[in-house]
Parts: structure tokens; C-alpha cells; sequence
């Protein structure tokens, strides 16, 4: 198995080279760049701007390099210091902007996968060996909900409930009062509280989606003759679906990893909007709107790191799930 992980992990950084590289080569494929986009603005708003400062800044970020000179002074930068790049919006490292988004992206991020897990795990093994009972067609139809309604329309809903009836402060992690206080036990009872959320509109779409195709595989598997034969063997009916069916079916649980993490960490930027959430994707978005390229491409570098560690853990899991999956 140790070997197994270290043949990974080496084929692992030729794949995060070439990610590097085609992320930072997306970024560039917009015309212009950032100083473009800000003499637009400017422009736009009346000001104007001294050919010469423009001149001067572009030699400062090396704007008039070639596209290979940006990309190895970019990466030899993260490989040799953890410097990825100067953000030029916010006129700071990218390093800090990105650790400053990254905890609570993922507290929100597992959190939310955890929530999915929970609630979609015994619904569908529940939905499958009670096929088409009444529970069934309720779990199906509010599988359905979740599926169709925008995670941007249950946000309004559930931020608009949590005023108007529950009395708590919406948008943001925290309450007025403890937005800028230090940490204590009072501001994290109050991020704790304002968690649900969040978890919930995240983890809606995912739950019923899995849900879903939990139950679809698990009644493939009730079906087969192994299950038969167990249960003409007397076995208690708990140990014929959990022995083995749950556990096959088990595998997309398992398999989805690699890309439920950074879809969560990314995939909901608009929800995070709406809920005025600091977490990393209203930055990316930003970012990308603005052609801050270091901050865009350092984001894009990590979202494809994130999944090729999901797609690790992923393989492990399923081998350790699955008996007829073996290492090699």
C-alpha cells in the first residue's frame, strides 16, 4: 500500500505541472490585463493616467515579459519561497489573501460534505429497501426540490426565514458585534450559529443528488443473487444490507471525493455572494474579472491540487471499501 501511495504521489507532480501551466495559460488567454482592466475603470470614471507611470508599472510586473518568463518566475517562486505572486488589486501578497479565505472555506467545505454524507447516507439505503413506499415518494419528491431549486433562491429563503422568525443576523459568519472582535468563546458560539446556513444551501444540491444514486445502486445490488442466497441462509435482514450491498454501493460515496472537495471549495461562489461569505470563491471571481492573474492562478493551482489529493483518497477509500479492488 506505502508503495502504492509513493507511485501516486510521483505521478502526482508531473499532473501538477501541467495544471500549473494551463492554469496560468487560461488566465492569459484574456485580451489585455490587469492594468488594461484598471485603465478601463479610470477611464470610465473620468480620471486620467500618466503614460509614463503606466510604462513604469508594467516594467514592475513584468507585463511586457514573455508569456514563459511570467510562468517561471511565477512557479519557481511557490516551489522555492511559498511566494505566489503579488496581487495587484489588492496590492498585496496572494499567499495571505489565499490563507486568509482558506479556514473558513474549508470549515464551510467539510462541513457541508459531512451534512451530505449524514443525511443522504440513510435516506438512501432507507428509500431502497422501502422502494416505492409513501416515504419513498416523499424522499423522491423533496430530492427533486433540491435538485431544481437554485442554491441562490434557498439562500434568500432561508436568510429571510432566519430574520424574520428566528431573529438572527444574516450574511457574513458573524453578527455585527463580533465581526472585527477577537476570537472567544462568544464569537465562535456566534460562528457556530450562524453555520446552518450555509451547510444547508451548500449541501442541498449533493444530498439529493446522492440520494439519489445511492438508492438506484443498492436496489441493483438487493436484486443480486448473492443477496438472495444470504437471505435463504437465514442471516438477519440488517447483516444481508449492510454486509456487503451498502458497501458496493457505497463506492460513489467514496469515488465523488476527488471532485465534491473542490467543487465545494469553488462550485458555489454565487451562493457565497449572496450570503456575503469570506470564503475563496467571491475571490476567485473577483480575481478573474479583474485579471489579477497571480491571485486567479494561484487559486486554479489549488483547486487542482485539492482534487488530485481528493482523487487519492478517493482510490484508497474505494480499495479499502471494495474487496475486489487491490492495489498494484
Amino acid at each position: 500500500m506505502l508503495g502504492y501511495i509513493v507511485k501516486r504521489i510521483l505521478y502526482m507532480i508531473p499532473t501538477l505541472i501541467g495544471m500549473s501551466l494551463i492554469s496560468f495559460l487560461i488566465i492569459q488567454l484574456p485580451p489585455g490585463d490587469y492594468l488594461t482592466s484598471m485603465l478601463a475603470t479610470m477611464s470610465d470614471s473620468g480620471q486620467t493616467v500618466d503614460p509614463a507611470q503606466i510604462e513604469r508599472l508594467k516594467q514592475i510586473y513584468g507585463f511586457d515579459d514573455p508569456f514563459y518568463i511570467q510562468y517561471l518566475k511565477w512557479i519557481w517562486g511557490i516551489v522555492s519561497r511559498g511566494d505566489f505572486g503579488w496581487s495587484f488589486e489588492w496590492n498585496q501578497p496572494v499567499a495571505g489573501l489565499i490563507w486568509a479565505r482558506m479556514g473558513s472555506t474549508l470549515v464551510i467545505s467539510l462541513l457541508s460534505l459531512l451534512f451530505v454524507w449524514v443525511v443522504s447516507l440513510p435516506i438512501g439505503i432507507y428509500s431502497a429497501v422501502r422502494r416505492h413506499s409513501v416515504s419513498d415518494h416523499v424522499f423522491t419528491f423533496l430530492g427533486f426540490i433540491g435538485l431544481a431549486v437554485p442554491n441562490f433562491i434557498l439562500a434568500l429563503t432561508l436568510m429571510y426565514v432566519a430574520y424574520k422568525y428566528l431573529g438572527q443576523s444574516v450574511g457574513g459568519l458573524n453578527s455585527p458585534e463580533f465581526a472585527d472582535a477577537p476570537w472567544s468563546l462568544a464569537k465562535a458560539g456566534d460562528f457556530l450559529a450562524h453555520l446552518w446556513i450555509p451547510i444547508i444551501i451548500i449541501g442541498a444540491s449533493g444530498t439529493a443528488a446522492l440520494i439519489r444514486i445511492l438508492r438506484a445502486n443498492l436496489t441493483d445490488e438487493l436484486h443480486k443473487p448473492y443477496v438472495i442466497t444470504a437471505r435463504a441462509k437465514g442471516l438477519p435482514e440488517y447483516k444481508v444490507i449492510l454486509k456487503y450491498p451498502v458497501r458496493i454501493a457505497l463506492n460513489p460515496f467514496v469515488s465523488a471525493i476527488g471532485w465534491v472537495l473542490p467543487h465545494l471549495v469553488s462550485g458555489v461562489t454565487i451562493t457565497a455572494i449572496v450570503l456575503n461569505l469570506p470564503t475563496a470563491g467571491p475571490l476567485l471571481f473577483r480575481a478573474l474579472v479583474s485579471q489579477d492573474m497571480y491571485l486567479a492562478g494561484s487559486f486554479i493551482l489549488l483547486l487542482s491540487a485539492l482534487t488530485l489529493v481528493g482523487m487519492l483518497v478517493s482510490d484508497l477509500l474505494l480499495a479499502l471499501l471494495d474487496p475486489r479492488i487491490r492495489f498494484n
